[in-house]
């Protein structure tokens, strides 16, 4: 175990010669907004807690576009009960990864 985080300090590859980054852990708020995505978008083939918070949402592994941007907001104003518009100037920021919509949702449903 110190062996291979030393391996990783150093930047040294594995046996596979990929240096594995561990997936940062999701909070609550975020594997429950996972599991919206998930069910909203019939994403069949991932599993909500396999979805990184810090990964992109779009042009990554996801594979999601701007029609699915649509769908999450609409999925996130049903749930939670306000909207996310279109023409905000922040969508781009707030839909950069799971971590950055589901801190998004937490200030506003506080708020609603």
């Amino acid at each position: 175990m110190l062996h291979s985080a030393a391996a990783a300090i150093r930047g040294e590859a594995g046996i596979s010669g990929n240096l594995e980054i561990p997936m940062a852990t999701q909070t609550a708020a975020q594997h429950e907004l996972a599991e919206l995505i998930v069910t909203s978008l019939n994403l069949e083939s991932v599993q909500p807690a396999e979805i990184d918070p810090d990964a992109p949402l779009f042009g990554g592994d996801l594979g999601l576009d701007s029609i699915d941007a649509l769908e999450i907001a609409l999925a996130v104003s049903k749930r939670y009960g306000f909207q996310l518009k279109s023409d905000n100037p922040d969508n781009r920021t707030i839909f950069t990864s799971l971590r950055s919509l589901s801190d998004h949702v937490e200030q506003h449903r506080a708020a609603a």
